[in-house]
């Protein structure tokens, strides 16, 4: 995965892999207040209506302030009648609940010694992110990217140096386990909650390392859930699904790092950012901490991480392609080829398929349903509808293991000199690249 425009945080001074994902947003306003460039221009006539007109909006928001403090309880007002013909006057307490600091004081003493630095050389850089100590042995859970080409790798937990290798990875998920040679030492697991219990609003704080500042904290809430991206890189895709989003500040240096509950319990394992700057914008991803640890379990005990499988090759639908080719649909991921003995296959999707529709969701491109697949599990039965010949038809395929697939794609890898044939990596769930080019041809 490329290190230069993978969509992942960097991370100044240390050259850190590249995970944000950049979306299209609107400009922040330009020449106003100490933001300005400089380009200011003169106010034209009639200007200073503006200017009343902003001390006028300035009194009436206040007043609505005040109504809607009123309406939740918390302006209480005592009105006294001047007796004396005076005007009226009142006395207002604001009883406003602050936030408990207690809790964040708290849960930071209870997790970040559990936090580690990550620290990376690779052949040509040297990168930062952050890691979570899972047992005493100095298995340290972080994401594929901050350890991708190490050659050298040390953490620093509680203020002291360990050199680490790397125990297992699995590129398709981001996630990593490294072993710390503690030497000794005595250190801190995290404590791991149940991700699957979180709901939106619930408190969290991120812990990690931004901008190389060891053991930093932030807090926020959990904007979302389930939210599935595809992050692009030279080198392929990597496909996130059911990712947690979270206000709390996600910086370069944090990837790998926790996302922890109000007791202090490991939710997420800190992953993306989405952001114009590459800083954080209040919106970052994590990865839920039932399937990271899953992963991280798997890895730490040898066995093969596998993914679900369908078996195609697929192309996006566009209305140019259908009217160019005399397709049966406007939209949808295109079956250029199904793996002979795949789940597809067994299923009888064939190829000139138009996938539309996976479990009732709508499939709108190549991309749509790898996100589809990758968000199922192993063995899991799914209701796939296609237009063939203009017809709508719908089958149930039950979801295979990638992990032939897998060595396969090592095997081809290995003889390409370790570049990438197929355009999603490891494990896709597809068994093809579900390239979205403008043509209809597979891109093997």
């Amino acid at each position: 995965m490329s290190k230069e425009n993978d969509g992942r945080p960097p991370v100044p001074g240390y050259d850190e892999t590249q995970v944000q994902e950049t979306k299209h947003m609107a400009p922040s306003p330009v020449g106003t207040g100490e933001g300005g460039t400089g380009d200011e221009k003169p106010p034209k006539k009639g200007s200073g209506r503006v200017v009343l007109a902003s001390v006028l909006g300035g009194v009436i928001g206040a007043v609505a302030i005040v109504a809607i403090l009123f309406g939740f309880g918390l302006v209480k007002t005592g009105l006294k009648t001047s007796t004396s013909g005076t005007s009226p006057t009142q006395n207002i307490t604001i009883n406003a609940d602050t936030e408990d600091a207690t809790v964040a004081e708290a849960v930071a003493a209870k997790t970040v010694p559990s936090v580690a630095s990550v620290y990376v050389t690779t052949s040509s850089s040297s990168s930062l992110g952050s890691g979570v100590i899972l047992d005493t042995d100095g298995n340290i859970l972080t994401n594929y990217h901050v350890i991708d080409g190490a050659e050298e790798i040390s953490v620093t937990i509680e203020g002291q140096s360990y050199t680490a290798t790397v125990v297992g990875s699995d590129e398709s998920s981001d996630l990593a386990v490294i072993k710390a040679d503690l030497e000794g030492a005595t250190v801190t697991p995290i404590e791991v909650g149940d991700s699957s219990s979180l709901v939106m609003g619930q408190w969290v704080m991120a812990i990690g390392s931004p901008y190389g500042l060891e053991q930093s904290v932030s807090t926020g809430i959990v904007s979302a859930l389930y939210r599935s991206t595809m992050m692009q890189s030279t080198s392929g895709n990597t496909i996130y699904t059911n990712l947690i989003q979270t206000d709390a500040a996600i910086n370069p240096g944090n990837s790998g790092g926790a996302l922890v509950d109000s007791e202090g319990k490991l939710v997420g394992i800190n992953t993306l950012i989405e952001s114009e700057s590459g800083s954080s914008a209040g919106i970052g991803f994590a990865i839920p901490s039932n399937y990271a640890i899953e992963v991280a379990n798997t890895i730490i005990s040898g066995k093969q991480v596998v993914h679900p499988y369908i078996g195609l090759t697929m192309q996006t639908v566009t209305s140019s392609l259908a009217q160019r080719y005399g397709l049966g649909a406007s939209s949808g991921a295109y079956v250029v080829e199904v793996t002979s003995g795949s789940p597809a296959d067994t299923a009888g999707i064939k190829s000139g398929d138009i996938i539309t529709a996976v479990d009732g969701e709508s499939i709108t491109s190549a991309d749509g349903m790898i996100l589809a697949i990758r968000s199922k599990n192993v063995g899991d039965t799914v209701s796939v509808t296609f237009v063939r010949d203009g017809k709508e038809q719908t089958v149930q395929v039950t979801l295979g293991s990638d992990e032939s697939l897998q060595a396969e794609q090592q095997q081809d890898q290995n003889s390409n000199s370790g570049s990438s044939i197929f355009g999603y990596g490891l494990g896709n769930g597809l068994g093809g690249n579900g390239s979205s080019s403008n043509g209809l041809g597979s891109s093997r």
